[in-house]
């Protein structure tokens, strides 16, 4: 072999004789080390005195030294250990035969089966889609759910939030629209939740059918680390895909579990807690992350649901105050609706889509209009209804509300494996007000 042949093959292998650092301290969130100068946002490995391997991120620099967050716990690790630059970044292995598949936040897959072969290597931190560059939202996206598709009609590369407290059925949801959407590829990010829910969701929510889906999974036992960068690692899948012009249906489920891992880590590096605690690097990292969805010109689109857990269900929680500010609608889910019955217990009344006014019809509209006008009226006087207090032809409106309400009740309950289409679903919506003749008072909804 030739001399400018060897020198070529040594040109392109990566440094043969890496530089070390040395752990001088340990703290249990951030450890310090020294001996080397990583940049912020740097992925270092550090190695056991048992020659164990664990990644960490550099979040703080010092001087001579650097503190970094390791993706695991801090347990194990000691004074002396050798740390090492990895590399630039946190990437992501992207390859067409991860469709069907589970992946840690690092790309590791957790289903047992193998590695993907020959992946690309994609930066998991990259900037948002350019305003001047995000294409109108003019398309229906049929999510396959009759009171989102009728009354919140969702647009292809929209982003909207599901709001609800704990045990309401937000999960439930989740899985309707993952199998009821119209999207050829699928992107779950299951951030925070409890590990059985996992499995849970794919083999009850999903029926076990994983095809055209990818799930990037950070359980609650899993680092603050793991959980946050979990969240991005899915997007990034979600716009690797939007890449080659292909509609994504981007599921998180939960913006909350999210805030809460960066909340960790930013009172570790001591930011100043505001509202409930959050720093305020969380009201920042959060339209980093959701703005990355949208329909981009050129390419295809990211549709969104980001699931925010109201805790005491309380929708002015700062999280969920932040989120509803950035999104581009909002699905609140009532836990009073569960009580009769109603499923999924979306309510209307409280919900919003910010973009259906422009995708739909003026027939389509005008049936939204009267919907929520006579749900709102039902509203309004169930108390005066259910005392008895109300005699029927008091009011020309209402007892015509009257009349529709079992119709109304029904439109809004799906069975959780039933998908309905768009084009089903305005047909249904049209037989709520052809049973009963319409009511004499305010021919603006005749």
């Amino acid at each position: 072999m030739s001399l400018d042949s060897l020198k070529s093959k040594l040109a392109n292998r990566p440094n043969l004789s890496p530089q070390y650092g040395m752990v001088f301290k340990i703290t249990p969130t951030i450890i310090y080390a020294k001996g080397i100068s990583p940049s912020v946002g740097d992925i270092v490995k550090i190695i056991h005195k048992d020659e164990k391997q664990s990644l960490g991120i550099v979040t703080l620099s010092e001087g001579q030294s650097f503190g970094f967050n390791p993706f695991s716990f801090v347990e194990h690790f000691g004074i002396n250990d050798m740390v090492m630059i990895e590399k630039n970044g946190l990437t992501f292995p992207m390859s067409e035969s991860m469709l069907g598949r589970v992946f840690d936040p690092l790309g590791v897959p957790i289903d047992d089966k193998p590695e993907l072969i020959d992946p690309m290597h994609i930066p998991i931190i990259t900037p948002p889609i350019r305003a001047l560059r995000r294409g109108i939202i003019d398309e229906v996206f049929d999510v396959g759910v009759r009171s989102i598709n009728g009354l919140l009609t969702c647009g292809k590369g929209q982003k909207l939030g599901i709001f609800a407290g704990s045990g309401v059925g937000k999960s439930t949801l989740m899985g309707m629209i993952v199998r009821g959407s119209s999207a050829p590829i699928k992107v779950v990010a299951l951030i925070g939740e409890r590990g059985r829910e996992v499995p849970e969701f794919i083999h009850k929510s999903l029926g076990g059918d994983l095809q055209n889906t990818v799930l990037v999974v950070a359980t609650s036992d899993d680092s603050p680390l793991m959980r946050k960068y979990g969240a991005f690692s899915a997007m990034a899948v979600a716009e690797y895909f939007k890449s080659q012009g292909k509609d994504v249906l981007f599921i998180m489920d939960s913006v909350t579990r999210f805030a809460m891992a960066q909340r960790e880590i930013g009172l570790a590096l001591g930011e100043p807690p505001t509202s409930k605690g959050y720093p305020p690097s969380v009201l920042t990292l959060m339209p980093q992350l959701m703005e990355r969805a949208g329909k981009e010109e050129g390419k295809g689109s990211i549709t969104a649901f980001f699931t925010v857990l109201v805790e005491g269900d309380d929708l002015s929680d700062p999280i969920a105050d932040q989120a509803r500010s950035i999104l581009d609608g909002h699905i609140v889910l009532d836990r009073g609706l569960t009580d009769f019955g109603i499923y999924p217990p979306i309510d209307v009344l409280s919900s919003a889509s910010r973009v259906s006014s422009d995708i739909i019809t003026e027939e389509h509209k005008i049936l939204i209009q009267k919907f929520r006008r006579y749900y709102a009226l039902l509203k309004e006087n169930e108390i005066l209804i259910r005392i008895g207090s109300y005699q029927r032809g008091s009011d020309a409106e209402l007892d015509y509300a009257l009349g529709i309400k079992p119709a109304m009740e029904e439109f809004l309950k799906q069975e959780e494996k039933q998908s309905v289409s768009f084009e089903a679903t305005l047909e249904a919506l049209k037989t709520v007000f052809v049973q009963h003749p319409q009511p004499q008072r305010n021919p603006d909804f005749n």
